[in-house]
């Protein structure tokens, strides 16, 4: 496996990763400031681009990862709880990436969001923001749970070889690289710590939040990249009420039953996770447009569906917005609701 330099010189961090026979080349975490670089990097090095990898749904910064899909016919690979369409590789823990003939190992390693995921191989460990070099990545938003990152980090990441070189999706101190041993040893946020501990600290902790995330995770979460789209605010979403699997099935099977609104792409609609029989299909891209569609159930019960929960979360704000009073959100999404086995149709 070929390792190259990072590629983006700043804070946030992009590494690229090669086949030393067939000269296929995978990227993680691309930032879209940066596409004419990694291109114009690819072709001095004769390499061509194969798959990009997010680790995580970005709240910091846009994705380069939809458009270099789209140049260059790539491959995109993120976790199955990413909330974004348009993956075309969703990948769980122990899956294998391959580049060519080289090989990275999926570590599921959530905490810092529900879809983080680190990729091993080769003597190096791609960590995304769940570990940093002397710290660890935030867990206060994006479905982020520090228990779980505390877990992540020490039944994963800290189980591999000391030796091991750890790569962040993010530093800010000017540090290239560490290993597995020195943040087993000296990372002064977990190091030493309990879980119970690590997560009264991490609460302790007063973050602020990212320049423009607004602007920057919805189009992240959801592959819409419209100046002209209006997205709900954070504390929009935050009062958006929010149902589990296992109380729409209740609903449903009530005498008032609710509308559920898909708010995923067709291709979604009827692929691999299917759909709740009766579900009406607007994709959030097109829902403001045709929100007369559902007008004749104002006063009914609504439950916006998709993915992971998240573009469903939008969709819900927008109703709201609107003027529809009885809206809810399916809780983590037709992940969640296959993973319970609860019925879909195809």
């Amino acid at each position: 496996m070929l390792h190259f330099p990072e590629l983006n010189r700043g804070k946030c961090k992009t590494y690229l990763v090669a086949c030393a026979r067939t000269k296929k080349a995978l990227l993680i975490d691309p930032v879209r400031d940066h596409i004419s670089r990694y291109l114009a990097f690819l072709a001095y090095h004769q390499l061509t681009l194969d798959a990009v990898v997010d680790t995580h749904t970005h709240a910091d910064h846009p994705t380069g990862s939809f458009q270099l899909r789209d140049l260059v016919d790539a491959r995109l690979i993120m976790h199955r709880r990413a909330p974004a369409p348009g993956v075309t590789h969703h990948v769980e823990d122990g899956d294998e990436i391959e580049v060519g003939e080289a090989r990275l190992r999926v570590l599921y390693t959530p905490g810092h969001t529900p879809d983080s995921i680190s990729l091993y191989g080769d003597g190096h460990v791609f960590t995304g923001d769940v570990l940093l070099i002397g710290g660890t990545g935030r867990a206060d938003f994006a479905g982020g749970n520090a228990g779980q990152q505390y877990d992540s980090i020490t039944r994963q990441l800290f189980t591999l070889p000391e030796e091991t070189l750890l790569f962040p999706a993010h530093d800010y101190r000017g540090n290239t690289c560490s290993t597995i041993g020195c943040e087993k040893r000296q990372n002064p946020r977990i190091a030493g710590r309990t879980r119970s501990q690590y997560v009264e600290l991490m609460a302790s902790l007063s973050f602020p939040m990212p320049d423009k995330i607004q602007e920057v995770l919805q189009p992240n979460q959801s592959a819409i990249d419209d100046d002209r789209a209006k997205f709900p605010d954070l504390a929009e979403l935050n009062r958006v009420r929010q149902l589990n699997g296992d109380e729409v099935c209740a609903l449903l099977a009530s005498s008032d039953p609710p509308l559920v609104l898909d708010v995923r792409e067709p291709s979604e609609y009827n692929g691999e996770l299917a759909h709740i029989a009766g579900s009406v299909l607007i994709p959030l891209r097109e829902l403001v447009g045709r929100v007369a569609e559902i007008e004749s159930h104002r006063g009914r019960r609504i439950v916006a569906v998709c993915r992971a929960g998240v573009r469903s979360t939008t969709a819900a704000a927008i109703l709201e917005g609107l003027g529809f009073e009885r809206v809810y959100n399916l809780k983590d999404g037709m992940v969640e609701w296959n993973d319970r086995k609860l019925p879909v149709e195809r």
